[in-house]
């Protein structure tokens, strides 16, 4: 084994190493060689420290060669330009099948089939992670480019699985094409921005993140609203490969993980916040609900510990009002909140998402922060109208908090007063999830909060770090960490500190820094969506590149166009051979319901303003 291959593989055991000699109050200094040793199995790591009554001393320990590998490069890229046609391979550490892409084609070709061909490829490039094809219709041309991961930090571990956010993807031309690079800058921009993360495992089973801890127990399929590259796996499924072997999954949103020392124990305080994929985007592009129920900034945020075999787990989450709704002129400065559609025309989708809310996290209160001024006291009438009209009306209480009016300067007194006690029997009733190996589930949380206020960022993240704190001694009481009160009040500051900059991470995905100038560069890769969604205008190449990034080439024909208008966001993910076996009986009843949906709306009358 080669010595650089060695210090990869060992760094794990290196690490553990020089954590000892720090924990025994010995200052390290920088001198650290790893050599085979005699045995040629083994190798030998010589650290120099600086004893705390002075001098240097070497430490040497030797390290197995089998020790657990840590994260590295594992993926290795190669390309062959002549004889055409051009064509790129992909193999990774610890398999001996390769992946081929060839004329828009894919295939896994075995060891042997790999050895055939490998010495007429050149290596372009190692990567973390594959991620998947992006396709963009190009009117003449599809444009076919591999995603791979280049850059990657660790962000923590939990259990078996490393966390890591993604710091810089690369796209590789499968048509060698130099101009490819351009179409795709801005899907770059959005995948490089810090928001998105993965995890992964040297047992080769890593921790699904798009999961909250309960539906993992339970071996769930991932949840398909948080798994933000899932159009870029269709390709390579459309050709039968199995993408568990191959590719990433990405979960967007925001991951803080802790360590906190229990006695001789560590205990992980983490916060996952899931941001849904159904209805992405920027802050003004994309605001209130579409005819599925799905609502822009819809994120699931769990406040979860894990210690050894035991894990609590507490679930909020957030969304914008399930309504037809806009601030039209926004970018010239007017905050004026305006109903694009009539009552009549926004109870279906209203009921839709309160249906599936229910399903998924059982029974729901709507805690809603909207205040007084300008357009938001309108919109809070609207919201409460609809939930006394609502089927759901007798099942899901709305509780009304302005919180502008009641927390000034910060002061959260009243949070405690008047928010609290409110609240307080609904959260009691429905608890949190509680797991360990030796009597499996005992608690199970049976409903959530659903937190909103105008764009359901720093209002709704405050009270939702609130209840989140409020809920914390129960959780450590049940993993019993309560013993100690300074390990109660450690928990209470990370916890604090954590939901903070949780806060900041859901609000730069939504808000951002404001409007991109200029045109979308991606108007010659596909079709802007704006027309398949109502009142909202997606003029920025940020939300084009989300929205490209989210349904890849699905929406890039004029055909494509009319299909969108017909099918639910969710056949978007539908493979083409499916949506081909259709019968007709299938596909007229979609024109049927989409002539009923276009009369409804004409019927209705337009609000006035």
């Amino acid at each position: 084994m080669a010595g650089p291959v060695a210090t990869q593989q060992n760094m794990s055991s290196l690490a553990l190493f020089v954590a000892k000699l720090v924990t025994q109050g010995r200052r390290l200094s920088l001198d650290c060689t790893i050599r085979p040793s005699h045995r040629g199995k083994d190798f030998v790591v010589t650290a120099k420290y600086q004893p705390g009554g002075g001098g240097r001393k070497d430490q040497r320990t030797s390290l197995p060669a089998g020790s657990k590998m840590a994260f590295s490069k594992g993926f290795r890229i190669y390309h062959k330009l002549d004889p055409p046609p051009y064509s790129v391979i992909v193999e990774t550490r610890g398999r001996e099948e390769c992946l081929m892409f060839e004329s828009g084609a894919v295939a896994v070709l075995s060891s042997a089939e790999k050895e055939a061909i490998k010495n007429t490829y050149t290596r372009i490039q190692d990567a973390y992670g594959i991620l998947g094809v992006l396709r963009l219709n190009l009117g003449d041309s599809m444009l076919h480019s591999l995603v791979v991961v280049s850059g990657c930090s660790s962000v923590g571990k939990v259990q078996d699985s490393e966390v890591f956010r993604v710091t810089q993807t690369d796209f590789i031309s499968l048509n060698n094409d130099p101009a490819d690079e351009e179409r795709i800058a801005e899907v770059r921009k959005v995948l490089n921005s810090g928001h998105f993360y993965f995890a992964w495992s040297s047992s080769g089973v890593s921790m699904d993140l798009s999961l909250n801890a309960h539906r993992r127990t339970l071996e769930d399929t991932t949840d398909n609203r948080f798994f933000w590259n899932q159009s870029l796996h269709l390709h390579l499924k459309h050709y039968g490969v199995n993408c568990d072997d191959w590719l990433l999954r990405l979960m967007c949103g925001g991951v803080e993980i802790r360590t906190i020392y229990a006695g001789h124990k560590q205990a992980k305080a983490c916060i996952f916040s899931r941001l849904s994929s159904e209805r992405a985007g920027t802050r003004f592009n994309v605001r209130g609900t579409n005819d599925d129920g799905q609502v822009a900034n819809f994120v699931e945020t769990e406040q979860v510990i894990f210690l050894d075999d035991k894990v609590s787990s507490f679930i909020q989450i957030r969304g914008s009002i399930p309504l037809f709704w806009e601030q039209p002129g926004i970018q010239v400065g007017s905050h004026r909140v305006k109903l694009s559609r009539g009552f009549e025309a926004n109870a279906p989708a209203f009921e839709r998402h309160f249906t599936a809310l229910r399903r998924l996290y059982g029974k729901q209160v709507i805690i809603n922060l909207l205040g007084s001024k300008e357009g938001e006291h309108m919109l809070s009438k609207a919201f409460q109208s609809h939930l006394k009209a609502s089927e759901h009306a007798s099942a899901v209480r709305m509780v009304n908090f302005d919180y502008h009016q009641n927390v000034r300067g910060g002061k959260a007194d009243k949070l405690h007063s008047v928010l609290k006690p409110q609240l307080m029997k609904f959260i009691e009733e429905c608890g949190f999830f509680y797991y360990s190996g030796e009597t499996g589930i005992t608690r199970s949380q049976s409903g959530t909060m659903r937190t909103n206020c105008l764009d359901c960022l720093d209002r709704t993240n405050s009270v939702q770090a609130f209840f989140g704190l409020e809920m914390l001694p129960k959780q450590l009481e049940e993993m019993g960490l309560t013993e100690k009160p300074q390990l109660v009040a450690r928990f209470q500051e990370v916890f604090r500190t954590m939901w903070s900059q949780n806060g900041d991470s859901v609000s730069k995905i939504y808000a951002g820094t404001g409007a991109l100038d200029g045109k979308a560069k991606l108007k010659d890769g596909a079709r802007s969506v704006t027309r398949t969604i109502q009142n909202n205008f997606f003029d920025t190449s940020k939300q084009e590149a989300i929205d490209i990034l989210r349904l890849g080439s699905t929406l890039n024909s004029d055909l494509a166009d009319k299909a969108r208008a017909l099918l639910t966001t969710s056949s978007l993910y539908v493979t083409e051979p499916v949506l081909q076996s259709a019968s007709p009986r299938v596909l007229l009843g979609m024109c049927q319901s989409y002539q009923k949906r276009d009369i409804l709306n004409f019927k209705t009358p337009r609000p006035t303003t």
